[in-house]
C-alpha cells in the first residue's frame, strides 16, 4: 500500500491539470503515481472549487458525502452500543458484589 499524501500535495497536483492543463498520464509519470488518483484529485478540487464559487450549491451534499456521514454515523452508533453493553456488565458484576 502506497503512503498516504497531504492535502496540500493533492491539491498541487489537482491544480498541475485543472489550472496548467497538463494531462494526468503526463504528471502520474513524473510523479509516480497512478493517472487514475491524479484524476480523482483533480475531481475533488473542480468540486472544491465549484463550491466556492457557488455558495448556494453549498447546502446541497453529494451522495457520495452522504454516505459516508451515514457509514460514519452507523459506525460510532456500533461502538456507543457496545460501550452501553460493557457498562451494564460492570453494573451487575458490581450489585452482585457489596463492598
Amino acid at each position: 500500500m502506497g503512503k498516504r499524501k497531504s492535502p496540500e500535495y493533492k491539491e498541487y497536483v489537482a491544480k498541475l491539470l485543472v489550472d496548467d492543463g497538463r494531462r494526468a498520464t503526463e504528471v502520474a509519470y513524473e510523479l509516480e503515481l497512478k493517472p487514475s488518483t491524479i484524476r480523482r484529485w483533480a475531481a475533488d478540487y473542480r468540486e472544491r472549487q465549484e463550491r466556492l464559487a457557488n455558495p448556494a450549491n453549498e447546502q446541497l451534499m453529494s451522495t457520495s458525502e452522504l454516505q459516508k456521514r451515514l457509514t460514519d454515523a452507523d459506525r460510532r452508533l456500533k461502538e456507543r452500543d457496545e460501550e452501553v453493553e460493557i457498562l451494564k456488565k460492570a453494573m451487575r458484576v458490581f450489585m452482585k458484589d457489596p463492598m
